[in-house]
This record gives structure tokens, sequence and C-alpha cells, in this order.
């Protein structure tokens, strides 16, 4: 399984994780970012990050970087609600108060949709799955390929312009 960190702003394929199929998304964030060179600004993924230990360690590595995660349907506020609310606690707030549409155009989640056209292109591009069979071939493979869809996006990207 291929899990990517990519930078929202320039499309580029920041790092990336190999994992057997019965690695979850959560568990990864770590791995993605010890690849990080630089800071982080904002960590933004779908409800499979809404988690205590990726809010922790991304929180650790990057104390001032904005978490947004979208909260699952089910989510309840932490005990320290009242004295210490968290990011998650805002988060929960603002979609009590607004609703989940309204949390993501305020909380900048919308720009997620950025990632997943970064992910699409991947799939487009180089394909649904990796054609070498060895782990050392496959993250060959998926560095090679990272490279060529990087340097893709160096000669430009589209501008998109909404006309209606």
């Amino acid at each position: 399984m291929l899990h990517l960190a990519t930078d929202a702003d320039t499309g580029q394929v920041v790092t990336s994780v190999l994992t057997s199929k019965d690695a979850d998304d959560g568990s990864q964030v770590g791995s993605l970012l010890d690849g990080v060179d630089g800071s982080v600004a904002s960590f933004t993924g779908d409800g499979a990050y809404d988690r205590d230990d990726v809010c922790a360690e991304v929180a650790a590595r990057y104390p001032d970087a904005s978490i947004i995660v979208r909260p699952r349907a089910n989510a309840v506020s932490s005990g320290t609600v009242e004295t210490a609310p968290t990011q998650r606690d805002a988060h929960l707030r603002c979609i009590a108060e607004r609703g989940r549409m309204g949390w993501q155009r305020s909380s900048g989640y919308n720009f997620r949709a950025l990632v997943e056209a970064d992910i699409s292109r991947w799939k487009r591009v180089i394909g649904d799955g990796l054609h070498s069979q060895t782990d050392g071939r496959q993250a060959t493979e998926v560095a090679i390929a990272t490279k060529a869809l990087n340097h893709m996006l160096e000669l430009g990207r589209p501008e998109y312009i909404r006309t209606a």
C-alpha cells in the first residue's frame, strides 16, 4: 500500500511510505513526517486521521501547524474542552455552529480536494499498482514515479477558474 504526502500549494509529492495492506493511513503519519524537509504549516486529512495519536504526532513535531482533519460523525469533544480546548474541539464547535459545509469552508478543509487531484494524477499517469515484486524494487519504482510526476508539475500546472 502506498501512502503519499503532498504539498497542497504545489502538487508536489513530498514523501511516500510503502506498507503492507494491513497498515492503516493514520499509523503512517510518523513515517510520512520523517520524510518531510522543512516546516509544515498544516496537516489535512480525512476521517481516517481523526485519531489522538495522529494529532499528537503532528503537534509534537510541528507545534504551530494547523491540524485540519474531518471529525467522524460520532465525534465527541475532549475532556478538556472547557479548560484547554484542542484544535479538534474547535472544529467540533464550528461544525455545531455552522454545519459541516460551513466548517469545511472556514477551516480550509476544501483544499484537500487539491491533494485528491494529486492522487488522481498519480493513478492516471503511473497506475493503480506497482509492477515490481520485491520491496527494494518497489521503493525504487515509487521514487522514479515521484520524480517523474514532480518534474511534470515543474513544467506547468493548470490553473482553474470558475466561470459560472
